[in-house]
């Protein structure tokens, strides 16, 4: 079930108003339970049988909350905490890596002339598996640092990491920031509906006209086959992925945080313009930001983070963004798209680029801006190409300016500047809008929300593509 159709419009159209009147007359159990159901029927519309995998890692976690209060004081704590973890993380290892592992194991054997007959399996990747655990992590440590002052029952636990919202593609909600909203029922006073209607409103946009269009004519027929194309449809199409991935993304979180909240909860921004960072590291404060703030506290702090003298810090900047790269995919490409990231980060350090950007002139920031932008989009070739042969041919291609461009037309360049443009809007914009919408008429508000439906129908094509976020 993917979020801008009429499969999820009818399913929320259903568990809405059921979840709120639970909310209203206090059935607070009844409440969570009949959202847990819902979120278990959204997951098993893909798979039912993968929806007992996704109750296991629920009982998993739970079991190990359980522990960590009971051996806490203990050595025992600290033992439960890494099993936990090493289960977590081979259930994710299992059914995301083996296939690669087993692949990579065979090629290195052909190459030493030492064939052997491997366990190749035909393994099904669980939709949102990467999310979902990386939440059932959160859940354990941050239980075992004392930022979650105890475990919680079974049915929060299976609400936290199950929440249909977040569930296949995020954003990673942190527990200690979750699960105390489950304490009571939510209530109707402290619902943003203005906010949830704009961001689900301004997600779809994005998602069917812009990431739509931009993936269909410019960067699927560009990266599919880069030796038929010149530099200047190639340039585009790089440029065209970066828009297409930042609406792609943006717009799942955005409908993510938008339907949340219009049931009450809240969830974390996850995007703030990106591609207006000045350096790499305020590209990744920036990006996916869910993500960024997991693996700095869960991985790169762990780790040492940057103490223990700068070797060692780029040493673990350099892990932490090649292990965010693997996390994208079983592949070479995401691992080198994760250094490439790791050693930049580890070079800006070096040097102290950026160190004092707010003192920079105007001109030496927009350059900076310039370099950041096309370094992100250097490494995005790696991260669309499907293979690395696909990467050489794309870098090969851009020596070729004799060409004449093919793919590239005013509207897919319009929808490129519009993407690049919405970078650079004011800050507030979205607070702004929200406060415009409280001085509409209701009346209004339902004419304006239906003409915008209908517009971005008779604009966006047929059907919907699944979020580029789905594979990961």
């Amino acid at each position: 079930m993917i979020f801008p159709t009429l499969n999820f419009l009818l399913f929320f159209l259903v568990v809405c108003p059921i979840a709120w009147a639970l909310a209203i007359t206090r059935a607070h159990t009844l409440h969570k339970l009949a959202i847990i159901g819902a979120s278990y029927f959204f997951y098993a519309f893909w798979n039912w049988k993968l929806a007992f995998l996704l109750f296991g890692s629920v009982a998993l976690n739970f079991a190990a909350g359980r522990l960590i209060d009971r051996t806490r004081g203990t050595p025992w704590c600290k033992r439960v905490v890494i099993l936990a973890v090493i289960l977590n993380l081979s259930l994710l290892g299992f059914f995301k890596y083996y296939g690669w592992f087993i692949e990579s194991l065979d090629e290195l054997l052909r190459a030493l002339g030492m064939e052997r007959e491997l366990p190749f399996l035909e393994i099904v990747l669980p939709v949102g598996i990467s999310f979902f655990t990386f939440q059932g992590i959160s859940y354990i440590v941050d239980l075992y640092r004392g930022d979650l002052d105890r475990s919680r029952p079974l049915i929060d636990v299976m609400f936290f990491i199950s929440f249909f919202p977040h569930l296949v593609a995020g954003p990673i909600v942190r527990a200690a920031a979750f699960l105390p909203q489950l304490e009571t029922p939510p209530s109707p006073n402290r619902v943003f509906v203005g906010l949830g209607l704009i961001l689900i409103m301004w997600g779809v946009f994005k998602k069917a006209i812009v990431a739509n269009y931009l993936a269909v004519s410019l960067v699927d027929k560009a990266f599919f086959d880069p030796t038929a194309y010149g530099a200047v449809d190639l340039l585009f199409a790089v440029y065209a992925y970066a828009v297409q991935i930042y609406c792609d993304f943006s717009a799942y979180s955005d409908i993510a945080i938008g339907v949340a909240a219009l049931l009450g909860y809240r969830f974390q921004r996850n995007f703030n313009q990106p591609y207006r960072a000045e350096t790499l590291a305020d590209f990744w404060r920036r990006w996916h930001m869910s993500l960024s703030s997991w693996l700095r506290d869960y991985l790169y702090i762990p780790l040492g983070g940057n103490r223990g003298g700068e070797l060692k810090t780029y040493r673990n900047l350099l892990l932490t963004m090649v292990l965010g790269g693997i996390w994208h995919g079983a592949a070479w490409k995401f691992l080198i798209w994760g250094a490439l990231h790791g050693g930049f980060l580890a070079l800006e350090r070096a040097i102290g680029f950026g160190r004092d950007s707010a003192r920079w002139p105007t001109w030496r920031r927009a350059l900076a801006v310039l370099l950041i932008f096309h370094f992100v989009c250097f490494c995005w070739i790696f991260f669309r190409a499907e293979n690395l042969a696909r990467v050489w041919e794309m870098l090969a291609g851009f020596g070729d300016w004799s060409r004449p461009t093919t793919l590239l037309t005013p509207f897919l360049l319009a929808l490129i500047a519009f993407g690049m443009a919405i970078q650079f809007t004011p800050p507030d914009t979205l607070q702004r809008t929200d406060r415009l919408y409280h001085r509409l008429p209701n009346w209004a508000v339902g004419v304006l929300i239906g003409v915008s439906l209908l517009v971005i129908e008779a604009i966006g094509g047929d059907g919907a593509a699944p979020f580029i976020y789905f594979q990961f």
